[in-house]
């Protein structure tokens, strides 16, 4: 590569870079995601999501007008060939804090999901118990999380589709048992520049053996669904994101979130109805005795 491919090189990537972390920053001030003093548990996969957001996490750290601190966190699930190694000589070479929790959960799956089925929901939830209680341990008042826009939007398809209901994954959560808030920093970026970020920053990536090999997995059908949709109508999934910051109860049909049984009329749009209808009776042939006068009700 010659000079002046590389200087083009270095500067697409500092676009890039301040793009996720602004994407981030935003992220974090929008949903009030990390406050003074937060003990943040980084939970770090070893996938490119989770490096990138530490990544971000620590540099935001030090420019930040408040003071928080960022643990790195691995759950080793005892997947047959996991490299232990790895991980543990990333955080040393970073410098930070850092645990790695062993908890067999890669047996547990394997007994309890029938082979060619999708190990993938099992899987999240036993990771997800041991995590929230060791958040809890550790004295973590927040749980970071990789999940970026695009798993966001996926996930929301992927309940209208399988479980008919209209729900995705919110950039800010707090744990059923009230224990733990959970924080998605990653909410604003998309997919396509985290992996370039990871090439870029040469993350020591580590492949999942228990659900990569999964080629049916619904998700992958609605992640190849809407990258034919972004591809003929760019923007299309930023869009349908926004979507999700811009709800109208009343324009759906959720009966919990809208009383549409007791929908009053006010005055104002009685007399406006009214109007209406005198309107429409004096400018035709209709029976004005068909009509009811909601003036008098």
């Amino acid at each position: 590569m010659n000079q002046k491919d590389t200087r083009r090189e270095t500067l697409e990537f500092n676009k890039l870079q301040k793009r996720l972390r602004r994407n981030v920053g935003n992220a974090i001030i929008d949903y009030n995601m990390i406050e003074e003093n937060d003990v943040v548990m980084a939970c770090i996969s070893g996938g490119k999501d989770s490096f990138a957001m530490l990544d971000i996490l620590l540099n935001l750290q030090k420019v930040a007008p408040i003071q928080f601190k960022v643990v790195a966190v691995n759950l080793d699930q005892k997947q047959p060939g996991f490299p232990e190694h790895i991980l543990p000589q990333y955080f040393e070479s970073l410098d930070i804090p850092y645990y790695i929790v062993d908890k067999d959960t890669y047996s547990v799956v394997k007994e309890k999901v029938p082979e060619g089925k999708t190990t993938c929901g099992l899987c999240s939830r036993l990771r997800r118990g041991t995590l929230y209680s060791f958040a809890e341990k550790i004295g973590a008042t927040k749980i970071a999380l990789g999940h970026h826009l695009d798993d966001i939007v996926e996930t929301l398809f992927l309940n209208m589709f399988h479980g008919a209901r209209m729900k995705a994954m919110p950039p800010k959560l707090r744990s059923d048992d009230g224990r733990n808030v959970v924080i998605r920093p990653l909410t604003y970026c998309r997919e396509k520049d985290l992996i370039d970020y990871a090439e870029y920053k040469e993350f020591p990536i580590i492949p999942c053996n228990l659900c990569g090999s999964q080629e049916n997995l619904q998700r992958q059908a609605i992640k190849s669904m809407l990258a034919d949709w972004d591809k003929k109508s760019p923007g299309r999934v930023d869009s349908i994101f926004k979507s999700l910051q811009n709800v109208s109860p009343s324009q759906l049909a959720d009966t919990t979130l809208f009383d549409f049984v007791n929908l009053p009329l006010s005055r104002e749009g009685q007399r406006e109805e009214y109007a209406f209808t005198e309107a429409v009776v004096s400018s035709t042939n209709i029976d004005e005795s068909m009509f009811i006068d909601i003036t008098n009700i």
